[in-house]
């Protein structure tokens, strides 16, 4: 939770985002650039990034489960931008807001018809 907080307060204004690793809950997190053409309102998650986690997750290293970022508008809920960026894949969406952090899950149904909200331990 240090790391996502830390990483979000001194991206701001701009959004910090990254992966969540685990396997039955959140182990860790990391921060990765976010490569978005406007930072100030949308993240995207450094390509680069993504393809070696996914690869080493296939090699037998950690599973990610999911992504974060941040909000520094101040509403730690999902935005009809995070809706549509989002796959329906059962993964993580950790957002960060200040001292607000919730989680949602990404599916068919929910909020924005994408996200279900649920409830994680972030050691």
């Amino acid at each position: 939770m240090d790391v996502i907080q830390r990483a979000a307060a001194e991206a701001a204004p701009l959004e910090a985002c990254g992966l969540l690793f685990g396997a039955d809950g959140v182990d860790r997190a990391s921060v990765t650039a976010n490569v978005s053409d406007d930072p100030t309102r949308r993240f995207e998650i450094d390509p680069g990034a993504l393809i070696a986690a996914l690869k080493a997750e296939r090699a037998g290293t950690e599973r990610v489960i999911g992504y974060w970022h941040s909000h520094p508008s101040g509403d730690a809920t999902p935005s009809a931008t995070d809706a549509a960026m989002a796959a329906a894949d059962g993964k993580l969406w950790v957002i960060v807001a200040g001292e607000t952090v919730t989680a949602w899950r990404a599916g068919v149904s929910g909020l924005h018809g994408r996200f279900e909200r649920v409830e994680i331990d972030l050691l």
